[in-house]
């Protein structure tokens, strides 16, 4: 819980091990996913203005080195079938693997809402009905990756985003203190979850969402499988009033509260000091 909660206020991305997701599932879906996008996607990508017309003239901050189709699963759970090439051994595995996906991250929910003081079900509650949906990428093999970005730097929309990436190409990096941090591709099936802004907002900023990029590899095409668990569209975003500062007061009214407790807790007064202007 510790090493979550320190995870989530410092760093705003983490890996999850011991995750129960069945990693035969997992290598399976980035099987036929990397299987499609060589079938289906590859040579449409290479044929693409971005990728003919690549030079000194392109524009990095007006386009993505990017391969990509979202599917969505839920409220309602459609489109996967109507994507050219995806068989129904892609549609059933996808169905199993998203299953278990947002069983974890409900049970993140849970354990950030706690670790936030708040009922468990806070979050979950919050972002009900969840819209759950996942972007499939593919960041094809570029010749001149020093002209282009992968996917620009930016923080996702969202709440919580759980990715199942590449075994062996880089790419991915996030940026903290003042610099980017490249993730290194591993091959043990680890889960890799970054926070979108709406968890920054519902937890009053201390947890926070996390600018990252996809820088663009000379070497191979990297794989991305990024599951966000979000909001739903109509829900109403909003932190609990646990996690307010006190406001409207005036700083004479702080001061007499401050006389009597500046050696004690100060989220004692803060709750004392909100308290007196309900």
């Amino acid at each position: 819980m510790s090493l979550l909660h320190e995870a989530c206020q410092k760093w705003g991305f983490f890996w999850v091990e011991n995750h129960g997701i069945n990693e035969a599932l997992m290598g399976k879906i980035k099987g036929l996913v990397n299987s499609h996008y060589e079938e289906y996607l590859k040579q449409s990508f290479y044929e693409s203005e971005l990728a003919k017309e690549l030079g000194p003239q392109t524009k990095s901050s007006e386009a993505d080195w990017e391969s990509t189709y979202f599917i969505q699963h839920q409220p309602e759970s459609h489109n996967a079938h109507d994507i050219p090439g995806h068989e129904i051994e892609f549609c059933e595995a996808m169905e199993d693997y998203i299953r278990q996906l947002i069983k974890l991250a409900e049970k993140l929910a849970e354990l950030m809402s706690e670790n936030l003081g708040l009922d468990k079900c806070y979050l979950k509650k919050a972002f009900s009905p969840a819209f759950v949906g996942t972007k499939v990428a593919k960041y094809p093999q570029c010749p001149q990756p020093e002209l282009v970005m992968g996917l620009r730097a930016r923080t996702d929309a969202g709440g919580i985003i759980l990715l199942l990436q590449d075994d062996m190409v880089p790419g991915l990096e996030f940026f903290k203190d003042g610099k980017w941090v490249p993730i290194t591709p591993k091959k043990d099936n680890r889960i890799f979850v970054n926070l979108g802004d709406q968890v920054e907002v519902l937890s009053n900023g201390v947890y926070k969402s996390i600018l990252h990029r996809v820088v663009a590899d000379k070497d191979g095409s990297r794989l991305s499988i990024a599951t966000f668990y979000n909001p739903g569209a109509d829900a109403i975003i909003s932190p609990d009033p646990k996690l307010l500062y006190p406001g409207g007061y005036r700083f004479k009214d702080y001061l007499d509260c401050y006389t009597g407790t500046k050696f004690s807790d100060k989220g004692a007064r803060f709750q004392t000091v909100k308290d007196m202007f309900k």
